[in-house]
């Protein structure tokens, strides 16, 4: 079951509509509710291995649904350290909890105090 609308204060978000959660220098990813409700069901997640690098405004991996395939859009540049195999194992996670269960990778960034460089919840919903 799609979850409802939201964008969480706590989180800052990319204009490619992707998510950011940061503790410390690592940083958990994600696709806001906006995109994956364009998207529509998502039905595969091909994610980068641990270890590799992203760049900000790069493309770090693909979600696949019923209507299109679509990159997934770095918001902050560092290395991976984690992949959400439950997505990768369920990949409709992202449509039913976008900003929890579905998280899609985290990252050890290369600098944390760039994450201010990206909007808060009432900025992004503006570009809506």
């Amino acid at each position: 079951m799609p979850a409802d609308e939201s964008y969480p204060a706590d989180l800052r978000y990319h204009h490619d509509h992707d998510w950011v959660r940061v503790a410390g220098d690592e940083a958990t990813f994600g696709i806001t509710w906006h995109a994956q409700d364009a998207l529509g069901e998502v039905v595969f997640f091909e994610p980068p291995t641990v270890g590799s690098r992203v760049e900000t405004d790069g493309s770090y991996g693909s979600l696949e649904s019923v209507k299109a395939v679509s990159d997934v859009i770095s918001p902050l540049a560092g290395t991976v350290t984690a992949v959400n195999d439950a997505v990768v194992e369920t990949p409709e996670l992202v449509n039913e909890a976008p900003y929890d269960a579905g998280w899609l990778i985290r990252v050890k960034l290369d600098d944390a105090a760039a994450v201010e460089s990206l909007l808060d919840a009432t900025a992004y919903q503006a570009t809506l």
